[in-house]
């Protein structure tokens, strides 16, 4: 039976009315995990305050949050009785049906979270009504029809996110009325038609994200006066024209049709620290004043018309990580002046006419790790034994060209090659028997040369081959069997426990029940994350997105630089599978280790806050501090090459089965940015807005780039949340409030001020053991500490990225707090003062 229509405006409503309308929506969601939160909303309890994901302001439910609940079932009309709701969020579940037009009832709604679901229908136009509303996120449903114009009427939008979905239709000609706009998100719908030129004037814009649609139109000559704060613009994937000479500035434009020249007053922008114009239509040479970048750190601009010869001034750009000039038309030779790009991690010149030999000093540059593309050129000579230099390389390819010579048995010092092809050459002589000591190779491809000799029988050794091609050679004897049993694909590890190296397609359908949903555990843009067992372990499976993502080449640099890092407090990555689906599609799935314990934002402000009964308790909460700053310090100061998170926040840590914090998802955005793909999607489109609302650090709104400072802030904003138990996105924050200066205004007078309320009561207890007058010092110290903790925060959080203190620091601090705290609670009943150390 439908429920009745929501009363009158006329008609009162009461934390009474609160309860009826939670009940309703109760009755319509399905949950089936193990401490279901809706269990505790029971008929019988006076008040719903009290109900897990509930909160409550003056005896009126202000605050609904069933995120992540894997929830089946709809939205029921009675959600529109909750007058004083302020924040929903209902994000990542499995909801269907229609967003609800009895939604407008909620006038207080500043948040509203929908994302991840499967609700169809249109966006009803009675959510304009919703005035108050700061964040309207719809994105990665079902939801089609036109993008009803009214939402233009809410003035206090700062985020927008209606991507994914269905739509279709024009973007409304009046968006520019939303004044307060700072993220806009309508990627990957089926708009059309030209952007209204009025969001070029739109200076409180942030991020714009248009990708993937059927938009078209030139763009304005003055983008980067009109829109002062842009720091992403993702157009990627449109019918865009317009001619470079006029809009060059810090935007990424790949896929779209930019012609035109590259001007000579590119060297005039000397802050510019990626440049991506990859897949467009720019003809004409690089001018040599592009060697004034003198901050640029990555380069693309593949798959253009460009031609003549690649400047020597490419050489001045000693911060440059990775180049891309693949599929143009250059002549001549590499630039010995390569020599100097001592920080070059890829290089992609393939599809040109190049000519000459391989120079020596590209293979000498010390950081060289993840990608040499030299392929489909006019090289001449032979491979220099110098190409054993590059110990760390993960894929090398010099297929068709017109090289000649041996193949040199120092090509075995690469000992972390996973790709070669040599393929197409001129070469001779034998295989060098070397190679079977690259034990991680992949795919190896040395066809349609002049090779001879007997195949070397140690290729056999290379347990992880997957393709090879010795045809159209003069080579002798077999090729070498490969080992396919599954005892073969386990190996013990250091624990004695076994584990899988490598699995295929099949094996993770068996171990997932066929991607089963009951084994669905979370998903996102990126894909989806399954529960699977193989050989008696659990792992969880994230299988990547390549309608959205195009992964292919990416996969391959994510797993060679996610294999190398072991910590306790990373999430581990224990394979990943490359094949093609049941329906031939291409299919990549990364394989990490199972944390049963969810995520600390469950245990913090989540689901599982009061999972144990007690919430968790000060010495666990800094445990859990102690174990990120470990891991943040492990990527920062302890990796060959310091790996920036880009995304530190309590979703994005999650807890094992002895409740270990695990950073998970670490450096994603930072490794697709320095490592590696050839892709012209991830070079053009990923590039955008680097973390989460609430844990940016202010620098990266004024376009600074990704840097361990920025990492250092967000852990600084996670520090405070675990120990207010406030997100810094709660409706708590309004009017320029933020969780920062909040802190920062009450705790030095008194700390319990800001501390959650548990942790206020577990003082408390200790005033109770200590209210005999015995140990007041001791009280002291407890409280000293806690004040110390909210402290680091703090200097973490400070506003000027030269101001905050080195996670190194951090952690320093926060390991003194801890034996601190342990000396604490073993002399409670002993008359010792504690002192603490700076």
């Amino acid at each position: 039976r439908l429920p009745p229509p929501p009363p009158s405006s006329s008609s009162p409503f009461s934390i009474t009315t609160d309860k009826e309308a939670l009940l309703s929506l109760k009755s319509q969601f399905h949950v089936e995990i193990p401490n279901n939160p809706l269990s505790t909303w029971d008929q019988q309890n006076l008040s719903p305050c009290n109900w897990s994901g509930v909160s409550c302001s003056e005896q009126r439910v202000t605050g609904l949050d069933l995120s992540g609940l894997g929830m089946t079932g709809s939205i029921s009309p009675y959600l529109g009785n909750l007058s004083s709701l302020r924040s929903l969020h209902l994000q990542n579940n499995q909801l269907t049906g229609k967003i609800p037009s009895t939604i407008s009832g909620c006038r207080d709604l500043t948040t509203l979270e929908l994302m991840q679901n499967r609700i169809w229908g249109s966006i009803p136009h009675e959510i304009s009504q919703l005035m108050q509303l700061q964040i309207l996120n719809l994105g990665g449903n079902q939801l089609s029809g036109e993008i009803p114009s009214s939402l233009t009427n809410i003035s206090s939008l700062v985020d927008l996110n209606l991507g994914t979905n269905n739509l279709g239709g024009s973007i409304p000609s009046d968006l520019w009325r939303l004044s307060n706009l700072k993220f806009l998100d309508l990627t990957i719908n089926n708009l059309s038609g030209t952007v209204p030129p009025s969001i070029y004037n739109m200076s409180s814009l942030v991020y714009v994200a248009l990708a993937s649609n059927n938009l078209w139109g030139e763009l304005p000559p003055d983008i980067g006066i009109t829109l002062p704060n842009l720091l992403g613009l993702d157009f990627c994937f449109n019918k865009f024209t317009g001619n470079l000479s006029k809009v060059l500035t810090k935007l990424y434009m790949g896929g779209n049709d930019i012609h035109g020249t590259i001007p000579s007053s590119i060297g005039e922008l000397r802050a510019l620290d990626l440049l991506n114009m990859s897949y467009c239509s720019i003809s004409g040479e690089i001018p040599a004043e592009i060697g004034l970048l003198n901050e640029l750190r990555v380069l693309g601009l593949a798959g253009n018309k460009l031609s003549g010869k690649i400047p020597n001034s490419l050489g001045n750009l000693q911060h440059l990580i990775k180049i891309d000039l693949s599929r143009n038309k250059f002549v001549g030779s590499v630039p010995n002046t390569f020599t100097n790009l001592q920080n070059l991690i890829s290089i992609d010149l393939s599809d040109n006419m190049l000519n000459g030999s391989i120079p020596i000093e590209i293979l000498n540059l010390p950081k060289l790790s993840v990608f040499l593309n030299l392929s489909r050129n006019q090289l001449t000579g032979s491979i220099p034994v110098e190409i054993g230099s590059l110990e760390n390389i993960a894929v090398i390819n010099i297929c068709d060209n017109m090289l000649s010579g041996s193949i040199p048995s120092s090509i075995g010092r690469c000992k972390s090659l996973e790709h070669l092809s040599f393929a197409r050459n001129m070469l001779s002589g034998p295989i060098p028997d070397t190679l079977g000591l690259v034990r991680g190779l992949e795919t190896l491809d040395l066809s349609a040369n002049q090779l001879s000799g007997k195949i070397p029988l140690n290729l056999q050794n290379l347990q992880s081959l997957q393709f090879l091609n010795l045809s159209f050679n003069n080579l002798e004897g077999e090729i070498p069997a490969k080992k396919t049993m599954i005892e073969d694909l386990f190996d013990d590890d250091q624990s004695g426990e076994r584990k899988p190296q490598i699995i295929s397609y099949k094996e993770l359908c068996f171990a997932t029940d066929n991607f089963g949903e009951k084994n669905l555990i979370g998903y996102g843009s990126f894909g989806f994350v399954y529960r699977g067992v193989v050989q008696g372990v659990t792992m969880a499976v994230k299988v990547l997105n390549t309608a959205v993502a195009k992964p292919r080449k990416t996969f391959l640099a994510e797993c060679g630089a996610l294999r190398y890092l072991r910590h306790r407090n990373l999430v581990k990555l224990v394979t990943a599978c490359s094949s093609l689906n049941s329906k031939n599609e291409e299919f990549f799935a990364l394989v990490f280790e199972f944390m049963s314990n969810g995520s600390l934002d469950d245990w913090i402000t989540g689901k599982r806050k009061h999972a144990n009964g007690i919430g968790v308790t000060a010495t666990d909460r800094l445990k859990y501090a102690i174990g990120i700053a470990s891991a943040i310090d492990y990527l920062h100061n302890e990796t060959e090459v310091p790996i920036v998170h880009c995304d530190l926040k309590p979703s994005n840590v999650l807890l094992d089965s002895d409740m270990t914090p695990k950073v998970a998802d670490f450096g994603l955005a930072k490794l697709l940015l320095d490592d590696t793909d050839n892709d012209r999607f991830s070079i053009s489109c990923t590039h955008t807005l680097r973390g989460s609302i609430g844990y940016i650090p202010p620098e990266y709104g004024y376009g600074e780039r990704p840097s361990t400072a920025g990492d250092v802030y967000s852990y600084g904003i996670l520090l405070l949340e675990l120990f207010t138990g406030k997100s810094p996105t709660c409706d708590f924050f309004t009017a320029g409030l933020t969780l920062k200066s909040w802190v920062e205004n009450q705790f030095l007078t008194d700390v319990e001020k800001v501390l959650e309320l548990g942790l206020v009561e577990e003082t408390n207890d200790y005033w109770e053991e200590e209210e005999k007058g015995r140990h007041c010092s001791k009280l002291e110290s407890w409280r000293e500490c806690l004040t110390r903790v909210v402290g680091i925060g703090l200097s973490c959080a400070a506003e000027s990225a030269d101001a905050r203190i080195s996670i190194k620091d951090a952690l320093r601090q926060l390991k003194n707090v801890e034996e601190i705290l342990d000396k604490h609670r073993q002399l409670v009943d002993d008359g010792e003062t504690i002192y603490i150390d700076s």
